[in-house]
């Protein structure tokens, strides 16, 4: 796909790795939508970055947790934006919790949220694309539903479902040359609510004894959108080697 002049929407992006994809891809010549939560100045912000570059940006506010608010997030942007080429959903919640400490209302949020509404955006954004045009849909994974364990539990189990759904809407977007693909994510920005020092020794654990870099993520996603019109329903795991441990 050539991105120049494509419209992309990605979710959660005024801050951290949501960030810097929509950094990256407008300096592709891509204009952004800009979604975010509550971060309104940081979304204020990263929209004036993404102008610099020299293309449009538009930032929406949308609780994802809200079925209301995620069902009016693709027409939003579509009101404001006038098309949309390609989906990025980056958002999603990350609670600290074990199976026994999670509870049936924290569940429900991680499962709307980092599943359902990527479903939801997705299906809407596939509906609204012209016949004639192609898309691209990109879902931020983690590495961790490979190898599904005790920690942060609901948020776990719903990244091994949107990767089951990266790989079903493949199947069903490929006729209509739609392109739906992954990342999923190691060790690439510490937890805010954690000590970097944990982050740091996570190192050890990892076969190529260092942590990731936005950066790297940045590089997958280009791959999967600028270059890599033949491939859908595959996950690229930037991390260093830690799905293979």
């Amino acid at each position: 796909m050539e991105l120049k002049s494509r419209v992309a929407l990605v979710t959660g992006s005024a801050k951290r790795v949501g960030k810097a994809l929509a950094l990256a891809l407008a300096e592709q010549g891509c204009h952004i939508v800009v979604h975010y939560g509550r971060s309104a100045a940081a979304a204020g912000d990263t929209a004036a970055q993404i102008r610099q570059a020299g293309v449009n940006a538009w930032t929406i506010s949308a609780d994802l947790g809200d079925e209301a608010a995620v069902q009016a997030l693709v027409p939003q942007a579509l009101e404001m934006a006038g098309r949309l080429d390609i989906l990025v959903n980056n958002a999603s919640i990350f609670p600290p919790e074990d199976f026994l400490s999670a509870t049936s209302e924290s569940w429900d949020r991680n499962m709307m949220v980092n599943l359902k509404a990527p479903f939801l955006l997705s299906q809407a954004f596939a509906r609204a694309l012209p016949p004639e045009r192609q898309g691209k849909i990109i879902n931020l994974l983690d590495v961790a539903a490979m190898r599904p364990g005790n920690h942060h539990f609901s948020y776990t189990i719903s990244k091994v479902g949107l990767e089951g759904l990266t790989k079903a809407m493949a199947v069903a977007l490929a006729p209509h040359n739609i392109q739906v693909n992954g990342i999923a994510l190691g060790a690439i920005l510490p937890n805010v609510n954690d000590d970097p020092a944990l982050f740091d020794r996570l190192t050890q654990k990892i076969p190529a004894r260092r942590t990731g870099d936005p950066q790297d993520v940045v590089k997958a996603l280009l791959y999967l959108l600028r270059d890599a019109d033949f491939v859908t329903g595959e996950i690229i795991r930037v991390d260093g080697g830690s799905h293979l441990v």
